[in-house]
């Protein structure tokens, strides 16, 4: 089954850190994700540029376009994992190791049900 790791901090903490704060972060992350990867569990991962940056499109018909997310949280998404794993508890714990070197992060693990992948993997079936 497949599970997204969303990943949440407080967007101003993050954005406080230093270049070298934030590189130190992301290389004990991809040191986390390289077994992960390696053994196959592990698809897509991105960190999602600030929210400042992102577009809302909500509304009907064709919508409307907003500035920024439209919701109030003290918490944003920032980034993701996709992972593949039989069960929520070996996702808990994939998401659990990411956490050890980021803990300053909150991690939402959630099962998808649709994901149609570019690169095949963890392909999910189409419901009819």
């Amino acid at each position: 089954m497949l599970y997204a790791i969303l990943a949440y901090h407080v967007e101003d903490e993050l954005l406080a850190w230093t270049p070298q704060e934030d590189a130190a972060v992301v290389a004990k992350v991809i040191e986390v994700q390289a077994p992960l990867r390696a053994s196959g569990h592990l698809g897509p991962a991105a960190r999602l540029d600030d929210t400042r940056k992102a577009h809302t499109l909500r509304g009907p018909g064709a919508g409307i376009v907003l500035d920024g997310p439209f919701a109030e949280t003290k918490e944003q998404l920032l980034g993701f994992h996709l992972v593949n794993y039989d069960t929520d508890e070996e996702a808990i714990a994939a998401a659990r190791k990411l956490r050890e070197v980021n803990p300053s992060a909150v991690y939402e693990i959630r099962p998808v049900k649709l994901y149609v992948p570019a690169d095949g993997f963890g392909a999910t079936a189409t419901r009819g």
